[in-house]
């Protein structure tokens, strides 16, 4: 008779933390509802994936290189004193500098707005700065950067601006120091005509491949409806790196971008828009409400209006540029949602889900094998095989 020996599936892979929530709560008053920003370091470790791919974009003026320590060093000013802030206002004790957001679509190509790259020398006069985020509990946002995590523009790959004359892009205009990147007005934007809002997008080559940082996957068969659940990853106002979830789709109609109650700052401008269950890149926050008033004591809070109230935020549509953007293989991000599903803690899951055959596994958290140390090996290798090398430690 053989004996049966009982294993708990504890797999010590970074792609099990998919199944997580994929941020903590965050406290703070609302912006469309509830203030829902957090930092770098308070997110899951699937999200902190997703946020390695993300870039900050900073005026060549605002940064500069340390030949002797081979580094470079961000020129930052205090948010609370830059935008003369309320005492209550969160993050007001950091430090701003980008003018707007990015992604790492491709292995040297940066998705972003399109009025963050107006045009060639534009492009050539930005450096795109990955890592600015606080990234430990009581740290803050480093403004000396390793050498290895800036990138200049090569070119331009291609560029789209639905309303060229909108002079509320003014992120475009590159304001520097004096005043913090800022979105399109209600009041600028109402005098658009609606078509002439449409997709606002650029694609960039950068002058090199980026190293140790896998690029986003985008949804490629995109169908948004209402009310599906998004989360934005971005530099609102140029602060260091946050995470912004709670937000959904309010309007997928117009044509080349939708509506969703996205808590984003200019600055944000670029900032790859995520569905929260594929972990998938629907789009690039774009354009939207106000971001502060003054209150009667003449300091500036951020515009409070209710979850369903506001005009939302616009989103340029992934699939406008989509033909533009390779198709990559086998990233970790590929398998989130069928991991997700799929497999619950369990080795034989794992095997079914790797091998592609689902047949009878178990999901109580154990599985029986008859051979323990040969079926963990085999687990192993094929998990290392599709997802990279990890530890059962």
């Amino acid at each position: 008779m053989k004996t049966k020996t009982l294993i708990k599936a504890i797999l010590s892979i970074s792609a099990i933390s998919f199944i997580l929530p994929f941020y903590a709560t965050a406290d703070g008053k609302v912006i469309y509802g509830q203030d829902d920003r957090i930092e770098y370091f308070q997110a899951s470790a699937a999200v902190k994936t997703l946020a390695d791919g993300v870039v900050s974009l900073w005026s060549s003026t605002d940064i500069e290189f340390n030949q002797q320590t081979k580094t470079y060093k961000l020129k930052t000013q205090n948010f609370g004193q830059a935008v003369n802030l309320c005492q209550q206002e969160r993050f007001r004790e950091q430090p701003i500098g980008a003018f707007c957001s990015g992604s790492l679509v491709g292995p040297d190509l940066v998705m972003t707005a399109g009025h963050c790259a107006t045009s060639e020398s534009k492009c050539k006069d930005t450096k795109f700065v990955f890592g600015f985020a606080i990234k430990k509990d009581g740290g803050t946002a480093s403004d000396t950067i390793p050498a290895g995590e800036v990138y200049s523009c090569k070119k331009i790959v291609t560029r789209v601006q639905g309303a060229e004359e909108n002079s509320s892009n003014v992120e475009a205009q590159n304001l520097g120091h004096n005043y913090p990147p800022v979105k399109g007005t209600v009041q600028t934007l109402n005098k658009i005509r609606a078509q002439d809002l449409g997709p606002d997008y650029a694609l960039i080559q950068l002058d090199r491949p980026v190293a140790e940082r896998k690029p986003l996957q985008i949804n490629r068969n995109q169908n948004l409806k209402k009310g599906e659940s998004m989360f934005v990853i971005g530099h609102p106002v140029g602060l260091p790196l946050k995470v912004a979830g709670g937000a959904t789709v309010r309007d997928p109609s117009p044509k080349g971008y939708f509506v969703a109650d996205l808590d984003t700052y200019g600055g944000n401008s670029g900032s790859p828009v995520f569905n929260t269950k594929t972990k998938l890149v629907e789009g690039i926050l774009v354009r939207g409400e106000t971001d502060f008033v003054t209150t009667p004591q003449g300091c500036r809070i951020s515009n409070v209006v209710g979850q369903n109230a506001g005009r939302g935020e616009d989103v340029t549509k992934v699939s406008e540029l989509a033909s533009f953007i390779p198709q990559l293989k086998d990233t970790l991000v590929n398998y989130i949602s069928d991991f997700s599903d799929f497999v619950s803690d369990t080795v034989s899951g794992a095997v079914s889900f790797i091998t592609g055959s689902k047949q009878n596994p178990r999901f109580d958290g154990t599985t029986e094998i008859e051979k323990p140390q040969q079926d963990t090996e085999a687990v192993k290798d094929a998990i290392d095989s599709k997802f990279g090398t990890f530890s059962f430690d």
